[in-house]
């Protein structure tokens, strides 16, 4: 999940970013322009409440009237505390600063990020053994797509030929809305069933954070020379790979989809490099409920705190305030959207942690918003909540590997978790060395690829992670990822299977709808119950290409009915149309 409720890593951060506890956000500096995010107190006049904003001191500069949530720009450092004195607010919250750059801007901190968006958690290096393009491993099935013998996550929930592509690949009108960096619609495996009229861009690129540290860098080095990018588009290749594992066609091409009939509607809310903020989701999943999106992939943290809590200890009054409205403004648009139809599903995250028990955040605050704010260490007790991951309303999915294990990096905690799916586990091997064939395989920007040095003169790939398939004259391609982000598609795509076979006409937005909590028991009711490893208590162990040997045990608390691991059980495509 983000690059996913994706942040691996843990200890590399602790080391290199962890700072003692501040006196929470900073406020802003005097001239200083600062955005906040306002949400307003439920059931008050809109335009009452922009009035206080304007007395403030504060200027709307977007407002989502269906939630009551707006992003507003000021200069006055007394902004937020006049603000929440006001009877018509109901939290407010740093979104960001805006000012001039350095004329040398630092590249934020390589390891760093790298541990922050690690979707793979360790990542395969040049010169590893590679599969040579234009060969296909193993023979397919008969009308199997060309690499299915390298979908082993298909295989494990019985997408196939075989299984649930034999009774149920999923309707058209069935709207399937990825929330994520953005989906590459011209990509081949993607484009047939990519709807372009209903896609959106509800966020920016951000060039600087306040310190002036590179993010996604300058606009004008995009590839469209914009920061303001268009609703097909994907630079960063998370949300491309969610929208192909979910639903990449049946074409004789490449890879196929859990539900690879169904419509893909790019509903982007994450930055290039993967930071996701408050607004743009509350935004997508407003839109999301109002054309009648059917089910919504989310797989990703609402950023900079890994998890919101109301009164740490750690944080400041400020900082508390700022969480408490993500929590509250997000459960507003969850709610919206659960209400009108939307099947809400979420990746339970990759930081090794047992949700349901205490454990320790050392990276949040993860953006700088202003200048000089740094992470510091906080442990997070069950009662903060990850959005919109513990939100109401919202699915939670584990990560499990090639054996049915639950993945190494997945999350997990008795009552956390509702179902497990294939994420990949690249050290799920008999030797607990890592194999790259144990990620999931799904679609890849070509752009990415060679921006990334990743291809060959001849467009044949030159790392282990990355796949080509051609038809003709037409070739795409693929990588190897893995993280909880890449098992929450796999559910989603039953989801919008089920949709397909059982749903009803929408009178109101057309095309097909279901009512999440029938999805969402029919999902349940038709996994694959898995038992908690014997011992309960399992271990870990990773041979690292380096040399070194990590271990990690994980407690599985719960029954097969209902278990830490793998909640309700490893979703089953065959089984939900069956």
């Amino acid at each position: 999940m983000k690059r996913a409720v994706i942040i691996a890593l843990t200890a590399l951060i602790a080391t290199t970013q962890a700072a003692p506890a501040k006196a929470g956000p900073p406020g802003a500096e005097p001239g200083r322009e600062t955005e906040y995010v306002v949400l307003y107190k439920e059931g008050v006049n809109a335009a009452d409440a922009r009035g206080a904003i304007h007395a403030a001191g504060g200027r709307v500069l977007k407002e989502n009237g269906a939630v009551g949530l707006a992003t507003v720009s000021t200069t006055e450092t007394g902004f937020t505390d006049v603000l929440r004195s006001s009877p018509l607010i109901e939290g407010i919250a740093r979104n960001r600063s805006i000012g001039s750059v350095p004329e040398s801007a630092p590249m934020r901190d390589a390891a760093v990020r790298k541990a922050l968006e690690a979707e793979a958690y360790e990542k395969p290096e040049r010169g590893e053994r590679d599969t040579p393009s234009g060969v296909r491993p193993g023979k397919p099935a008969p009308d199997a797509e060309p690499l299915s013998e390298l979908q082993w996550d298909m295989k494990q929930i019985h997408a196939t030929v075989e299984g649930s592509y034999k009774y149920e690949q999923g309707d058209p009108d069935v709207l399937v809305g990825i929330l994520d960096t953005g989906v590459d619609g011209s990509h081949p495996d993607i484009a047939p069933n990519f709807n372009r009229a209903l896609s959106r861009n509800f966020t920016v690129d951000i060039p600087y954070d306040a310190d002036g540290n590179e993010v996604d860098g300058p606009c004008e080095e995009d590839p469209d020379h914009s920061c303001d990018d268009p609703a097909d588009v994907d630079e960063d290749g998370h949300g491309t790979h969610v929208a192909s594992a979910l639903a990449s066609p049946i074409n004789q091409l490449g890879v196929a989809g859990v539900a690879p009939k169904v419509s893909i509607v790019n509903l982007r809310v994450g930055s290039d490099v993967g930071y996701f903020f408050l607004q743009p989701s509350v935004d997508a999943l407003t839109y999301a409920a109002d054309i009648g999106i059917d089910v919504a992939n989310m797989s990703y943290f609402i950023d900079p705190w890994l998890s919101n809590c109301a009164d740490n200890p750690a944080d400041s009054p400020a900082a508390r305030l700022e969480q408490a409205t993500i929590v509250k403004a997000m459960q507003r648009a969850l709610d919206y959207a659960h209400s009108r139809g939307v099947t809400l599903i979420t990746a339970i995250g990759n930081q090794f942690a047992d949700l349901s028990k205490d454990y320790v955040d050392t990276f949040s605050p993860n953006f700088v918003r202003v200048p000089g704010e740094a992470p510091y260490s906080r442990t997070i007790t069950p009662d903060c909540s990850i959005m919109p991951v513990e939100g109401n309303h919202v699915i939670r999915v584990s990560g499990t590997g090639i054996s049915e294990r639950k993945a190494y990096g997945s999350n997990y905690g008795n009552g956390s978790v509702d179902l497990a799916a294939p994420g990949g586990d690249t050290y799920d091997t008999p030797d607990n060395t890592r194999d790259t064939t144990k990620a999931v395989l799904a679609a890849y920007p070509k752009a990415l690829a060679e921006k990334n040095g990743e291809l060959n003169p001849d467009g044949t790939p030159n790392v282990a992670r990355v796949v080509r398939d051609c038809k003709g004259t037409v070739c795409a391609y693929y990588q190897y990822l893995q993280g909880t982000s890449m098992a929450s598609p796999h559910a989603a795509g039953v989801a919008a299977l089920i949709v397909s076979k059982y749903g009803h006409r929408d009178p109101k937005r057309g095309g097909k709808t279901l009512d999440p909590a029938v999805v969402e028991a029919m999902l349940k009711a038709t996994a694959i119950k898995k038992d908690c490893p014997t011992p309960a208590a399992y271990t870990y162990v990773r041979h690292l290409p380096s040399g070194e040997t990590v271990t990690d045990t994980h407690v599985c608390e719960g029954n097969r009915l209902r278990n830490g691991f793998y909640g309700y059980g490893i979703v089953d495509a065959f089984r939900a149309v069956r």
